[in-house]
């Protein structure tokens, strides 16, 4: 059913999932949500499964014109939603009416926003996902980001009448300067105490030249000991590059399968979160910890997450009519 039209794609907008899985062995990067855990609390805002397709907004968000009522929920970045150029609350759902305008004000703090529908996004599947996988063409709308004229559709119409808003408490607050955590990464050997130590104890900056397929870094140089190329082995997601030049490089959601440098470090899958969140210009302090550690890290994570379902606060709103027109109008705001 065809539900939005694209006004405007903002910067950077595209169709995600949790991602493909299994086809690394052929090349194929996982790609999908940057940001999981804003990805999955907004999908469950709106009633979905978890991995039901959401737009990614990165930094600058569109303008879309609502073709028919539905429900929206959005999480990550605080890129406050307007209705017909009236806020909205972040990381609540709330409804949108055929012929309304759907926007966004700048983003205050962080870097990506989700955007779920009951029911989730059409795209094209590919591989099991429709996450857009922009350098293959995969995925998406098209294999591409939102371009001012696409029409998005969902996969079924669904009746959605109770909105939710997240308690306050489970909300990330997001920084200009994160600390990372990390696990020692496959060539960990590669480097003596005295540069891990460097490594663990510098402030990096996000270089421009950064985007979903990697964060490049600013700061101390981190030399092997004696050479950073290996022979090819396998990337996933977090792995810390070391490239002849010594500046780290962060692999992300679109990262390469395979690759050649030396990898001093692997950041746990819980700060992915937060590295999503980061962009140009902010900073990172890596800090070690054992895998244990990140194993226990997960699993708060994933209880966070159950409290998230439990402890949903409903949002209410009502109709009020001006000169013939329907506004939804929320309660929770006029208090």
């Amino acid at each position: 059913m065809e539900c939005f039209k694209v006004i405007n794609p903002g910067l950077f907008t595209s169709v995600q999932d949790m991602g493909r899985f299994g086809y690394e062995s052929q090349g194929v990067p996982v790609s999908g949500a940057m940001d999981e855990f804003a990805f999955r609390v907004a999908n469950i805002l709106v009633g979905n499964v978890e991995n039901a397709p959401v737009l990614e907004i990165t930094l600058m968000g569109p303008s879309l014109e609502v073709l028919q009522d539905t429900a929206v929920a959005i999480t990550g970045a605080w890129i406050n939603p307007l209705v017909n150029g009236v806020e909205r609350p972040c990381w609540s759902s709330f409804p949108v009416r055929k012929g309304e305008t759907l926007s966004f004000a700048p983003v205050k703090t962080g870097c990506r926003a989700y955007m779920a529908v009951p029911g989730g996004f059409e795209g094209d599947v590919v591989m099991g996902s429709v996450s857009t996988y922009t350098r293959g063409s995969i995925g998406g709308i098209k294999g591409r980001r939102l371009e001012k004229g696409d029409v998005l559709s969902l996969k079924r119409h669904t009746l959605f009448t109770h909105f939710f808003k997240v308690n306050e408490e489970y909300i990330p607050h997001y920084s200009a300067e994160e600390e990372i955590r990390i696990v020692p990464g496959p060539q960990h050997d590669y480097f003596s105490r005295e540069v891990i130590e460097l490594f663990l104890n510098s402030t990096y900056t996000i270089t421009k030249d950064s985007d979903r397929m990697g964060y490049r870094l600013d700061g101390p140089a981190i030399k092997a000991k004696e050479k950073h190329d290996i022979i090819t082995d396998g990337i996933m997601p977090g792995a810390v590059q070391i490239p002849g030049n010594g500046k780290p490089i962060i692999m992300l959601k679109d990262a390469q399968t395979t690759g050649g440098y030396a990898k001093i470090a692997t950041v746990i899958s819980i700060d992915l979160s937060k590295l999503a969140q980061l962009k140009p210009g902010d900073r990172i302090k890596f800090r070690a910890v054992s895998v244990e550690e990140a194993h226990q890290l997960l699993k708060e994570k994933e209880e966070v997450l159950n409290k998230i379902k439990e402890t949903l606060v409903p949002s209410r709103y009502f109709d009020v009519t001006v000169n013939g027109r329907v506004f939804n109008v929320n309660i929770d705001i006029l208090k």
